[in-house]
C-alpha cells in the first residue's frame, strides 16, 4: 500500500507542483535517522515522505485516527503509529527509537502544530535522536498546503541540510534546549537557501 500510493502522490507532485529536492545527498546511508521537517499543512507530510522515497518514512499519529478499525487499517499500511497527545506514554518515544535503532525513519514535526508562522520547537526529535544515537536531518518544505493549493500548480520544494549529530557531555547528557535550539536555527537556514536558489532559477 506504501510503495503504490507513494508512486501515484510522487506523480501528483511532479506534475502539478514540480516537486523538487534539494540537498538529497544529506541523507545518511544505510542507518536510521531522524527526519525533521518544519510543519504548515498535512501535505507536507506527504512531500517529506516523498522527498526519500521509496525508503519509508514512519510518523506518529494521533490516536483518534485509529478508533475507526479500517482508518486504522490504513493508516498503520502508510507506516503511522498510534500516539496519545494529551496523556503520552513511554512507548510514545519507545517505538520511534526502537524503529530509528533497526535502521529505519522516522518523520518529526518539532513545532507539534501546522502554523505558518514560527513556533517554538518542542524536543521530541532531540530525544529519539539521542536515545537512539543516530542523527537528525533537518528539512525545510515549502508549497502547497491543501490539494486546492497543489492542483492550481503551487511549486513544491523540500530542502534537506546536513545531519545534525548529538554530542554528549560526559557520558550520557545531551544539551535538548542547545539543539532544539540550533534545529530551529538550521530550519531558518534552509528557508534562506530555498530563497537564493529560488533566485537564481
Amino acid at each position: 500500500m506504501y510503495r503504490f500510493l507513494g508512486y501515484i502522490a510522487l506523480f501528483l507532485f511532479k506534475v502539478f507542483a514540480r516537486f523538487q529536492v534539494i540537498g538529497k545527498e544529506n541523507i545518511p546511508k544505510g542507518a536510521g535517522f531522524v527526519y525533521a521537517c518544519t510543519h504548515a499543512g498535512w501535505l507536507d507530510v506527504v512531500a517529506l515522505a516523498l522527498s526519500i522515497f521509496p525508503v519509508r518514512v514512519h510518523y506518529m499519529a494521533k490516536k483518534e485516527l485509529f478508533q475507526n478499525p479500517i482508518a486504522a487499517k490504513f493508516i498503520t499500511s502508510l507506516n503511522a503509529f498510534p500516539v496519545d497527545r494529551e496523556n503520552p506514554a513511554p512507548s510514545s518515544i519507545k517505538i520511534p527509537v526502537q524503529l530509528v535503532k533497526e535502521g529505519k525513519v522516522v518523520g518529526i514535526f518539532p513545532s507539534g502544530t501546522r502554523k505558518s508562522e514560527d513556533v517554538p520547537l518542542k524536543r521530541g526529535a532531540i530525544t529519539i535522536a539521542s536515545l537512539a544515537k543516530a542523527p537528525i536531518v533537518p528539512a525545510y518544505y515549502e508549497g502547497p498546503k491543501t490539494l486546492k493549493e497543489l492542483f492550481k500548480g503551487k511549486k513544491a520544494y523540500i530542502v534537506i541540510g546536513k545531519p545534525i549529530r548529538l554530542e554528549r557531555e560526559g557520558a550520557k547528557r545531551v544539551d535538548a534546549e542547545h539543539y532544539t535550539r540550533l534545529l530551529s536555527e538550521t530550519f531558518l537556514q534552509l528557508k534562506e537557501e530555498l530563497k537564493n536558489y529560488r533566485t537564481t532559477k
